[in-house]
């Protein structure tokens, strides 16, 4: 398929960051650049559509750490974004209906301790931000009401809470470790009143009032790699706040929705009067295939009623201009497959209407994108599909063959059309008109991401948040090549070439693979590639089978077979480069996280081709992972048995299981707060096992990373982690004196 370059918003990024200063005067990136980027999160057009307010996230002075503020700027693209609140934890900003003010989520930090995000409410007319919300569990998803008169949110707040913290009050007890939101906005160094200063032993613990830190685990999942450590009891809610009038400085939030079962997304009723929301009435949700509830409620009180029992997921939720349908995105989910590809569906809001999927016939990822390592860090923000003003489409970001774009669906038919072109990626979009003017969020390889307004000509720049940064750096767009696999399919990949890349020279060549394994790279933004590149090594980036953006067979086709065939994609690729005459077949390395990182464990035990690999947040043993993993996989999704009935199907496809047929010197990546892929179950077994068989090892642990250490780990843990994967590569293909690995055995075990 041939996409059209000119005109986009990439070309317009390209052109701007490329024309900027002479090849002569710029340097190649370095893996410390990070500490000077900046993204953007939660774009949020203005009711009139003359403004948009974003989160602008960056890298705090400690560098370990990221700060985020509201900025806002003009849809005409002639003005300088101006800040508009000082931070530093600023998120989801959400304009009033009218547009004469922003609510938004501020979190605090006291003595190094978050404390919980409150809502709060900025006049876009001047003055301070007025506090709405000083709840015991925080804040977060705040949305107005259609006539401006409340503002609905989530939180995890119970009335236990409020009556304990109240009681407390009342005794004068205080908490040394903690301070409300409220103390910590007056100011970090008032001292408690003196009839307050009751501390733990005076009488201000007891059972009621004490807190414990115990955890007693009934339920299978019990952890989030997002989240940490999740708590049944404290079910997320939705609650009101009335906006404070000129007479009223400020409203006390009401409870709206009870129970034991927590409430997903919401969105208003066309009149203000009810809300709709979504939650599963399965207290282990694992036993069975997904599903969703929707329920209606009366924000003026009253029990929520069943609207209607769906035995899907709903995502995305968005109310036609009618009021009459939802909108929402969500995957058929049988028969049981390993990837499911999203769909975009609507279902009338009347008792047990049939949902409609809109999209059977189109063959691609509806609501999803593809994945670099630079999306915002904080404050992303998310996207619900957008109505057309009249109810006739509904639009939203697809991911097709590498590249994300926005496409308008006919409501009825479902036929597609594509409102953005080119090889780039939308990351967010939103609109206040129904899609007439969009403000849409685009990276490309060689940026990281800017807003863009799209109307009726051509895409309009309205950012350039690493302008000053980028200007000086020699960035390159990467080769996009198709070539063959063993079976004679179609392999998409991308190479990233050293900016003095020289046609007939044979460089150094490092196979990255991504993850999921149900995930796809693209034109998009990644510092990792960019940065191996200006250390002189070819990076080859592929799409193997059971990536997703190429349609639901070739994503599907991997289950029951991972690793396995996906493993041959990734060599003929590598053979491909070989074959062109531009990668040293001496001088190969391989890599690759998550899914990728199980994908580089299995090809050091297939081959010897490699000189060095670096596997992160790995699998290596995926009987212990069944067991240990944040999520369950109780559904035969991966496996059709849980590994106490079938044994051997996890050890045939588990690396230690082949442990000693590594000859590459491999070293692992780990975080030690990974709940997603726990190091135990992944580089741990292998570096053990290879420390027995006296074989070049070593493994790298970053405490307190989650998961998602290369996307939003601390700065200088991130730093320190494409350090330690350059440094492996260069002391085991280059030869190079690396001194973070200068201790490492390169023994073999004696035969």
């Amino acid at each position: 398929m041939r996409l059209r370059f000119l005109p986009t918003a990439a070309f317009l990024i390209v052109s701007i960051v490329a024309g900027t200063l002479t090849a002569q005067s710029k340097r190649p990136i370095t893996e410390t650049d990070l500490f000077q980027f900046t993204w953007i999160g939660d774009p949020q057009v203005s009711p009139d559509g003359s403004r948009v307010v974003f989160v602008r996230v960056s890298v705090n002075a400690k560098k370990d750490g990221y700060e985020s503020a509201l900025f806002v700027a003009a849809t005409t693209g002639d003005e300088q974004p101006r800040r508009l609140t000082a931070g530093p934890h600023d998120s989801s900003p959400q304009w009033s209906p009218d547009g004469s003010s922003l609510a938004f989520v501020r979190g605090f930090e006291h003595e190094g301790k978050r404390l919980p995000s409150q809502l709060f409410l900025l006049s876009m007319r001047g003055g301070e931000p007025l506090q709405l919300t000083d709840l015991p569990k925080g804040a977060a998803s705040p949305k107005w009401s259609p006539n401006g008169t409340r503002i609905g949110f989530k939180t995890e707040t119970s009335q236990h809470d409020l009556e304990t913290r109240q009681a407390r009050e009342q005794r004068g007890c205080r908490d040394d470790n903690a301070r409300t939101a409220a103390q910590v906005s007056a100011g970090p160094t008032q001292p408690p009143p003196a009839d307050a200063s009751k501390a733990a032993g005076d009488g201000c613990t007891d059972d009621a009032t004490r807190e414990s830190d115990m955890r007693t685990i009934t339920r299978a999942v019990y952890r989030s790699n997002d989240d940490g450590y999740l708590d049944p009891t404290h079910p997320a809610h939705i609650w009101v706040v009335d906006a404070p009038t000129p007479s009223q400085d400020k409203a006390t939030p009401r409870q709206v929705t009870q129970g034991a079962w927590e409430d997903d997304d919401f969105v208003w009723s066309i009149d203000g009067r009810q809300i709709y929301f979504t939650r599963s009435h399965l207290q282990e949700p694992y036993y069975e295939l997904p599903r969703s509830d929707l329920f209606v409620v009366n924000v003026s009180g009253g029990d929520a009623q069943l609207l209607n029992a769906l035995n899907i997921d709903l995502a995305h939720m968005a109310l036609s201009p009618d009021g009459s349908r939802l909108a929402f995105v969500s995957s058929v989910n049988e028969p049981v497959r390993s990837y499911s590809q999203p769909d975009l569906w609507t279902v009338a809001l009347t008792p047990n209407a049939q949902p409609r999927n809109l999209t059977t016939s189109f063959d691609y990822d509806v609501a999803d994108g593809v994945g670099g390592d630079n999306a915002s860090p904080r404050a992303a923000g998310s996207s619900p599909v957008l109505w057309s003003h009249d109810g006739r489409s509904i639009i939203t970001v697809a991911a097709r063959e590498g590249s994300a774009n926005l496409y308008r669906f006919d409501a009825e038919s479902g036929a597609a059309r594509e409102i953005t072109h080119g090889k780039h990626a939308v990351q967010s979009y939103r609109s206040s008109d129904g899609g007439r003017r969009i403000v849409a969020l685009i990276s490309t390889p060689v940026e990281i991401g800017d807003l863009f307004f799209i109307g009726d000509g051509e895409p309009r720049r309205l950012t350039q948040v690493n302008s000053a940064l980028f200007s000086q750096l020699t960035l390159t767009m990467p080769e996009e090549i198709w070539y063959p696999s063993f079976d004679g399919r179609k392999i998409h990949a991308w190479v990233q070439r050293p900016a003095d890349f020289q046609p007939g020279r044979k460089y150094p060549l490092i196979l990255d693979i991504h993850g999921g394994p149900h995930s796809a790279y693209g034109w998009v933004f990644d510092h990792e590639f960019q940065w191996f590149a200006a250390n002189g090594y070819l990076v080859l980036y592929p799409n193997p089978r059971g990536s997703t953006s190429c349609g639901q067979e070739f994503g599907n086709i991997i289950q029951y077979k991972y690793p396995g065939d996906d493993y041959r994609d990734l060599m003929a690729g590598v053979d491909e480069l070989i074959r062109r005459g531009w990668a040293d077949p001496d001088q190969l390395g391989v890599t690759g996280g998550s899914g990728g990182g199980v994908l580089t464990n299995w090809t050091v035990t297939q081959t010897d081709r490699f000189k060095a690999a670096v596997s992160q947040r790995d699998i290596s043993n995926w009987a212990s992972w069944w067991y240990t993993a944040d999520f369950t996989l109780f559904q035969p999704e991966w496996f059709r048995q849980p590994p106490f009935r079938d044994p051997q199907e996890y050890a045939s496809r588990s690396a230690i299981t082949s442990v000693e047929k590594i000859r590459t010197p491999i070293a692992f990546i780990l975080g030690e707060a990974d709940w997603r892929t726990p190091p135990e179950s992944g580089g741990e077994q292998l570096f053990r096992a290879l420390k027995f068989l006296k074989h070049p090892t070593a493994m790298v642990r970053f405490p307190n990373e989650t998961h998602e250490l290369s996307r939003s780990g601390q700065p200088w843990h991130r730093i320190e982690r494409l350090r330690a994967i350059l440094g492996w590569m260069d002391k085991y293909i280059r030869g190079k004196d690396v001194a973070q690995f200068r201790d490492v055995m390169n023994g073999r075990e004696k035969k």
